[in-house]
């Protein structure tokens, strides 16, 4: 047997190994990686989100049935690789897609449908607390549907006993305990940055906010417990052995460290949780967050404060849309080549026609779209309307057509960085990119680095993407030296070795982003009429 082979199967069936497992928007993800932070087996698990009522959801049936799905296909490649089962890991740790709305009753039962990050559904709560807090309160924050819901009177404000995200859930379901990393959980409700934990000032005004409705409940008795990066979060229970393992392979005692968002996560994945590093993570949304050295100005809407799992203040331009639209597009030219009696693979597909889009007019040839599927809160949109539109003098071709809805994709964000940049000259030395966006190569690095102005670059890593980025939050919890921080955890056993590479930006492109810049923002108007009068 092949010596790196037969370690790597010790390693296995000693319990040397370490499981990562990430529940984002389209896939659920579960790596497995060796002593050496490098990922060993994997499997997945593809799943779409539900418009049921108005609102973006996932059914718990869902959630389940891909976590276990996305396990027994990683499970089985191990065995398939190895030989060997697998039975116990160092540890374990769980992330999901940031924030939103989940609400338990005593009895564990969720009590209204899963809300996710997608929905734009509670602009009057954002408003109202970021006005009380005087700190932003993005919509998909947990604390803004948690209000939204009080001012829309819902009926099962009190009976509620639970309030956490999705990472949080499976982490409870697993451990039986309630807890967050503190990342995640500064988009739950905000985090005073000398404590780490949530602000107590902030959970005072919110209880006299809500006082005269003499709920049964005070906020701090239903917000999970926040745990840093390092510190053990619970282990496997019995029950969440079975939960997640359905062949009964998998023993209980696993230790777990905190959940994590995907925002969080990403940070990980990238190696961009110091002063003036910052990374995109772009797939079906798609956020820049960079590294603050010092807390802004004042207060902006259109960008999130939040930590990285150390508790170091971040900066988040987030943009709820991102490439959905362009995948549907490349749907369509799919049909159009099976129609013609034709067969391309979809990576061919995608590879030829978004290669194309560095062939463009660097402004995008006068060309505007929009791929506003769901709302965006940047540019004030509760609901989207996806379109593209042209003048009769536009260079209409297809590089043109491909490069304005790549540009398009980060318009949103480029709103939000803008503020950054230009009005509290927030500086920035490396931008790290991962997700769908970057798959084609160089063209998603190239068409981030004129929108971004600076270097942009991927690791050979960027696949593996959150799940990755847990695993490494869980390998640290075991395997950290003796004060060691997390940044020097991942400079110096995670990303050792780890290859990548670095397009800087090209001026010509850097001209034609602005230029298409001030043609997205003319255009919102178009976008709003659609909105009004396109049912």
């Amino acid at each position: 047997m092949d010596q790196e082979l037969s370690k790597v199967k010790n390693a296995i069936i000693n319990g040397q190994t370490v499981i990562g497992i990430e529940l984002g928007s389209t896939r659920i993800k579960t790596v497995l990686i060796d002593g050496a932070n490098t990922p060993i087996a994997s499997g997945s698990h593809d799943w779409e989100n539900s418009y049921v009522n108005n609102i973006w959801t996932y059914s718990i049936e869902d959630i389940w049935r891909g976590v276990q799905d996305s396990y027994l296909k990683m499970a089985t490649n191990v065995k398939e690789q190895y030989g060997v089962p697998l039975q116990t890991v160092a540890s374990i740790g769980i992330s999901g897609m940031m924030h939103g709305y989940m609400v338990f009753d005593r009895n564990e039962k969720l009590l209204t449908p899963f809300r996710t990050w997608r929905n734009n559904i509670t602009g009057p709560a954002s408003e109202a607390l970021t006005k009380l807090f005087t700190y932003p309160i993005p919509q998909r924050w947990s604390i803004a549907h948690l209000y939204q819901a009080i001012l829309n009177h819902e009926t099962h404000i009190p009976e509620i006993q639970t309030m956490t995200t999705l990472a949080g859930y499976i982490h409870w379901k697993l451990t039986g305990r309630k807890v967050l990393g503190v990342g995640e959980a500064s988009g739950v409700f905000p985090i005073d940055l000398k404590t780490k934990k949530f602000n107590l000032q902030m959970i005072k005004q919110f209880n006299e906010l809500i006082g005269p409705s003499h709920y049964p409940w005070l906020l701090e008795g239903i917000l999970p417990t926040v745990l840093m990066a390092g510190e053990k979060a619970g282990e496997l229970t019995a029950a969440g052995a079975k939960l997640l393992d359905v062949s009964g392979q998998l023993q209980p005692g696993i230790p777990l460290c905190p959940p994590e968002g995907d925002a969080g996560t990403g940070m990980v994945a990238t190696n961009s949780i110091s002063v003036r590093t910052g990374n995109v993570s772009a797939g079906t949304s798609v956020f820049a967050m960079i590294v603050l050295e010092k807390e802004l100005s004042k207060v902006y809407p259109e960008i999130d404060l939040v930590t990285t799992p150390e508790g170091e203040l971040v900066a988040m331009a987030h943009s709820n849309n991102c490439t959905s639209n362009y995948d549907a597009w490349m749907g369509l030219f799919s049909e159009v080549i099976k129609a013609l009696g034709m067969k391309v693979e979809k990576p061919k597909l995608y590879d030829t026609l978004l290669s194309m889009a560095l062939e463009g007019d660097p402004d995008c040839g006068g060309l505007l779209a929009y791929g506003y599927i769901s709302g965006e809160h940047i540019t004030h949109f509760e609901e989207g309307r996806p379109m593209f539109v042209r003048s009769s003098s536009g260079n209409f071709n297809l590089a043109n057509f491909m490069r304005v809805n790549l540009f398009t994709s980060l318009g949103a964000m480029k709103i939000g960085l803008n503020i950054l940049f230009d009005k509290e000259s927030v500086k920035v030395d490396r931008i790290t990119g991962h997700g769908g966006f970057f798959k084609t190569k160089d063209v998603g690095q190239k068409i981030m680095a004129a929108a971004f102005n600076v270097p942009v670059s991927t690791m050979e890593t960027a696949g593996e993407g959150g799940a990755w980025g847990i695993a490494l939050l869980a390998s640290y919890m075991v395997h950290r030296g003796n004060n060691e921080s997390l940044g020097d955890f991942l400079e110096q056993k995670a990303f050792v070795g780890k290859q990548g590479s670095s397009i800087t930006p090209d001026p010509a492109d850097v001209v034609g982003f602005n230029e298409f810049m001030k043609r997205y923002i003319g255009g919102l108007a178009i976008e709003r009429s659609a909105v009004e009068n396109l049912q």
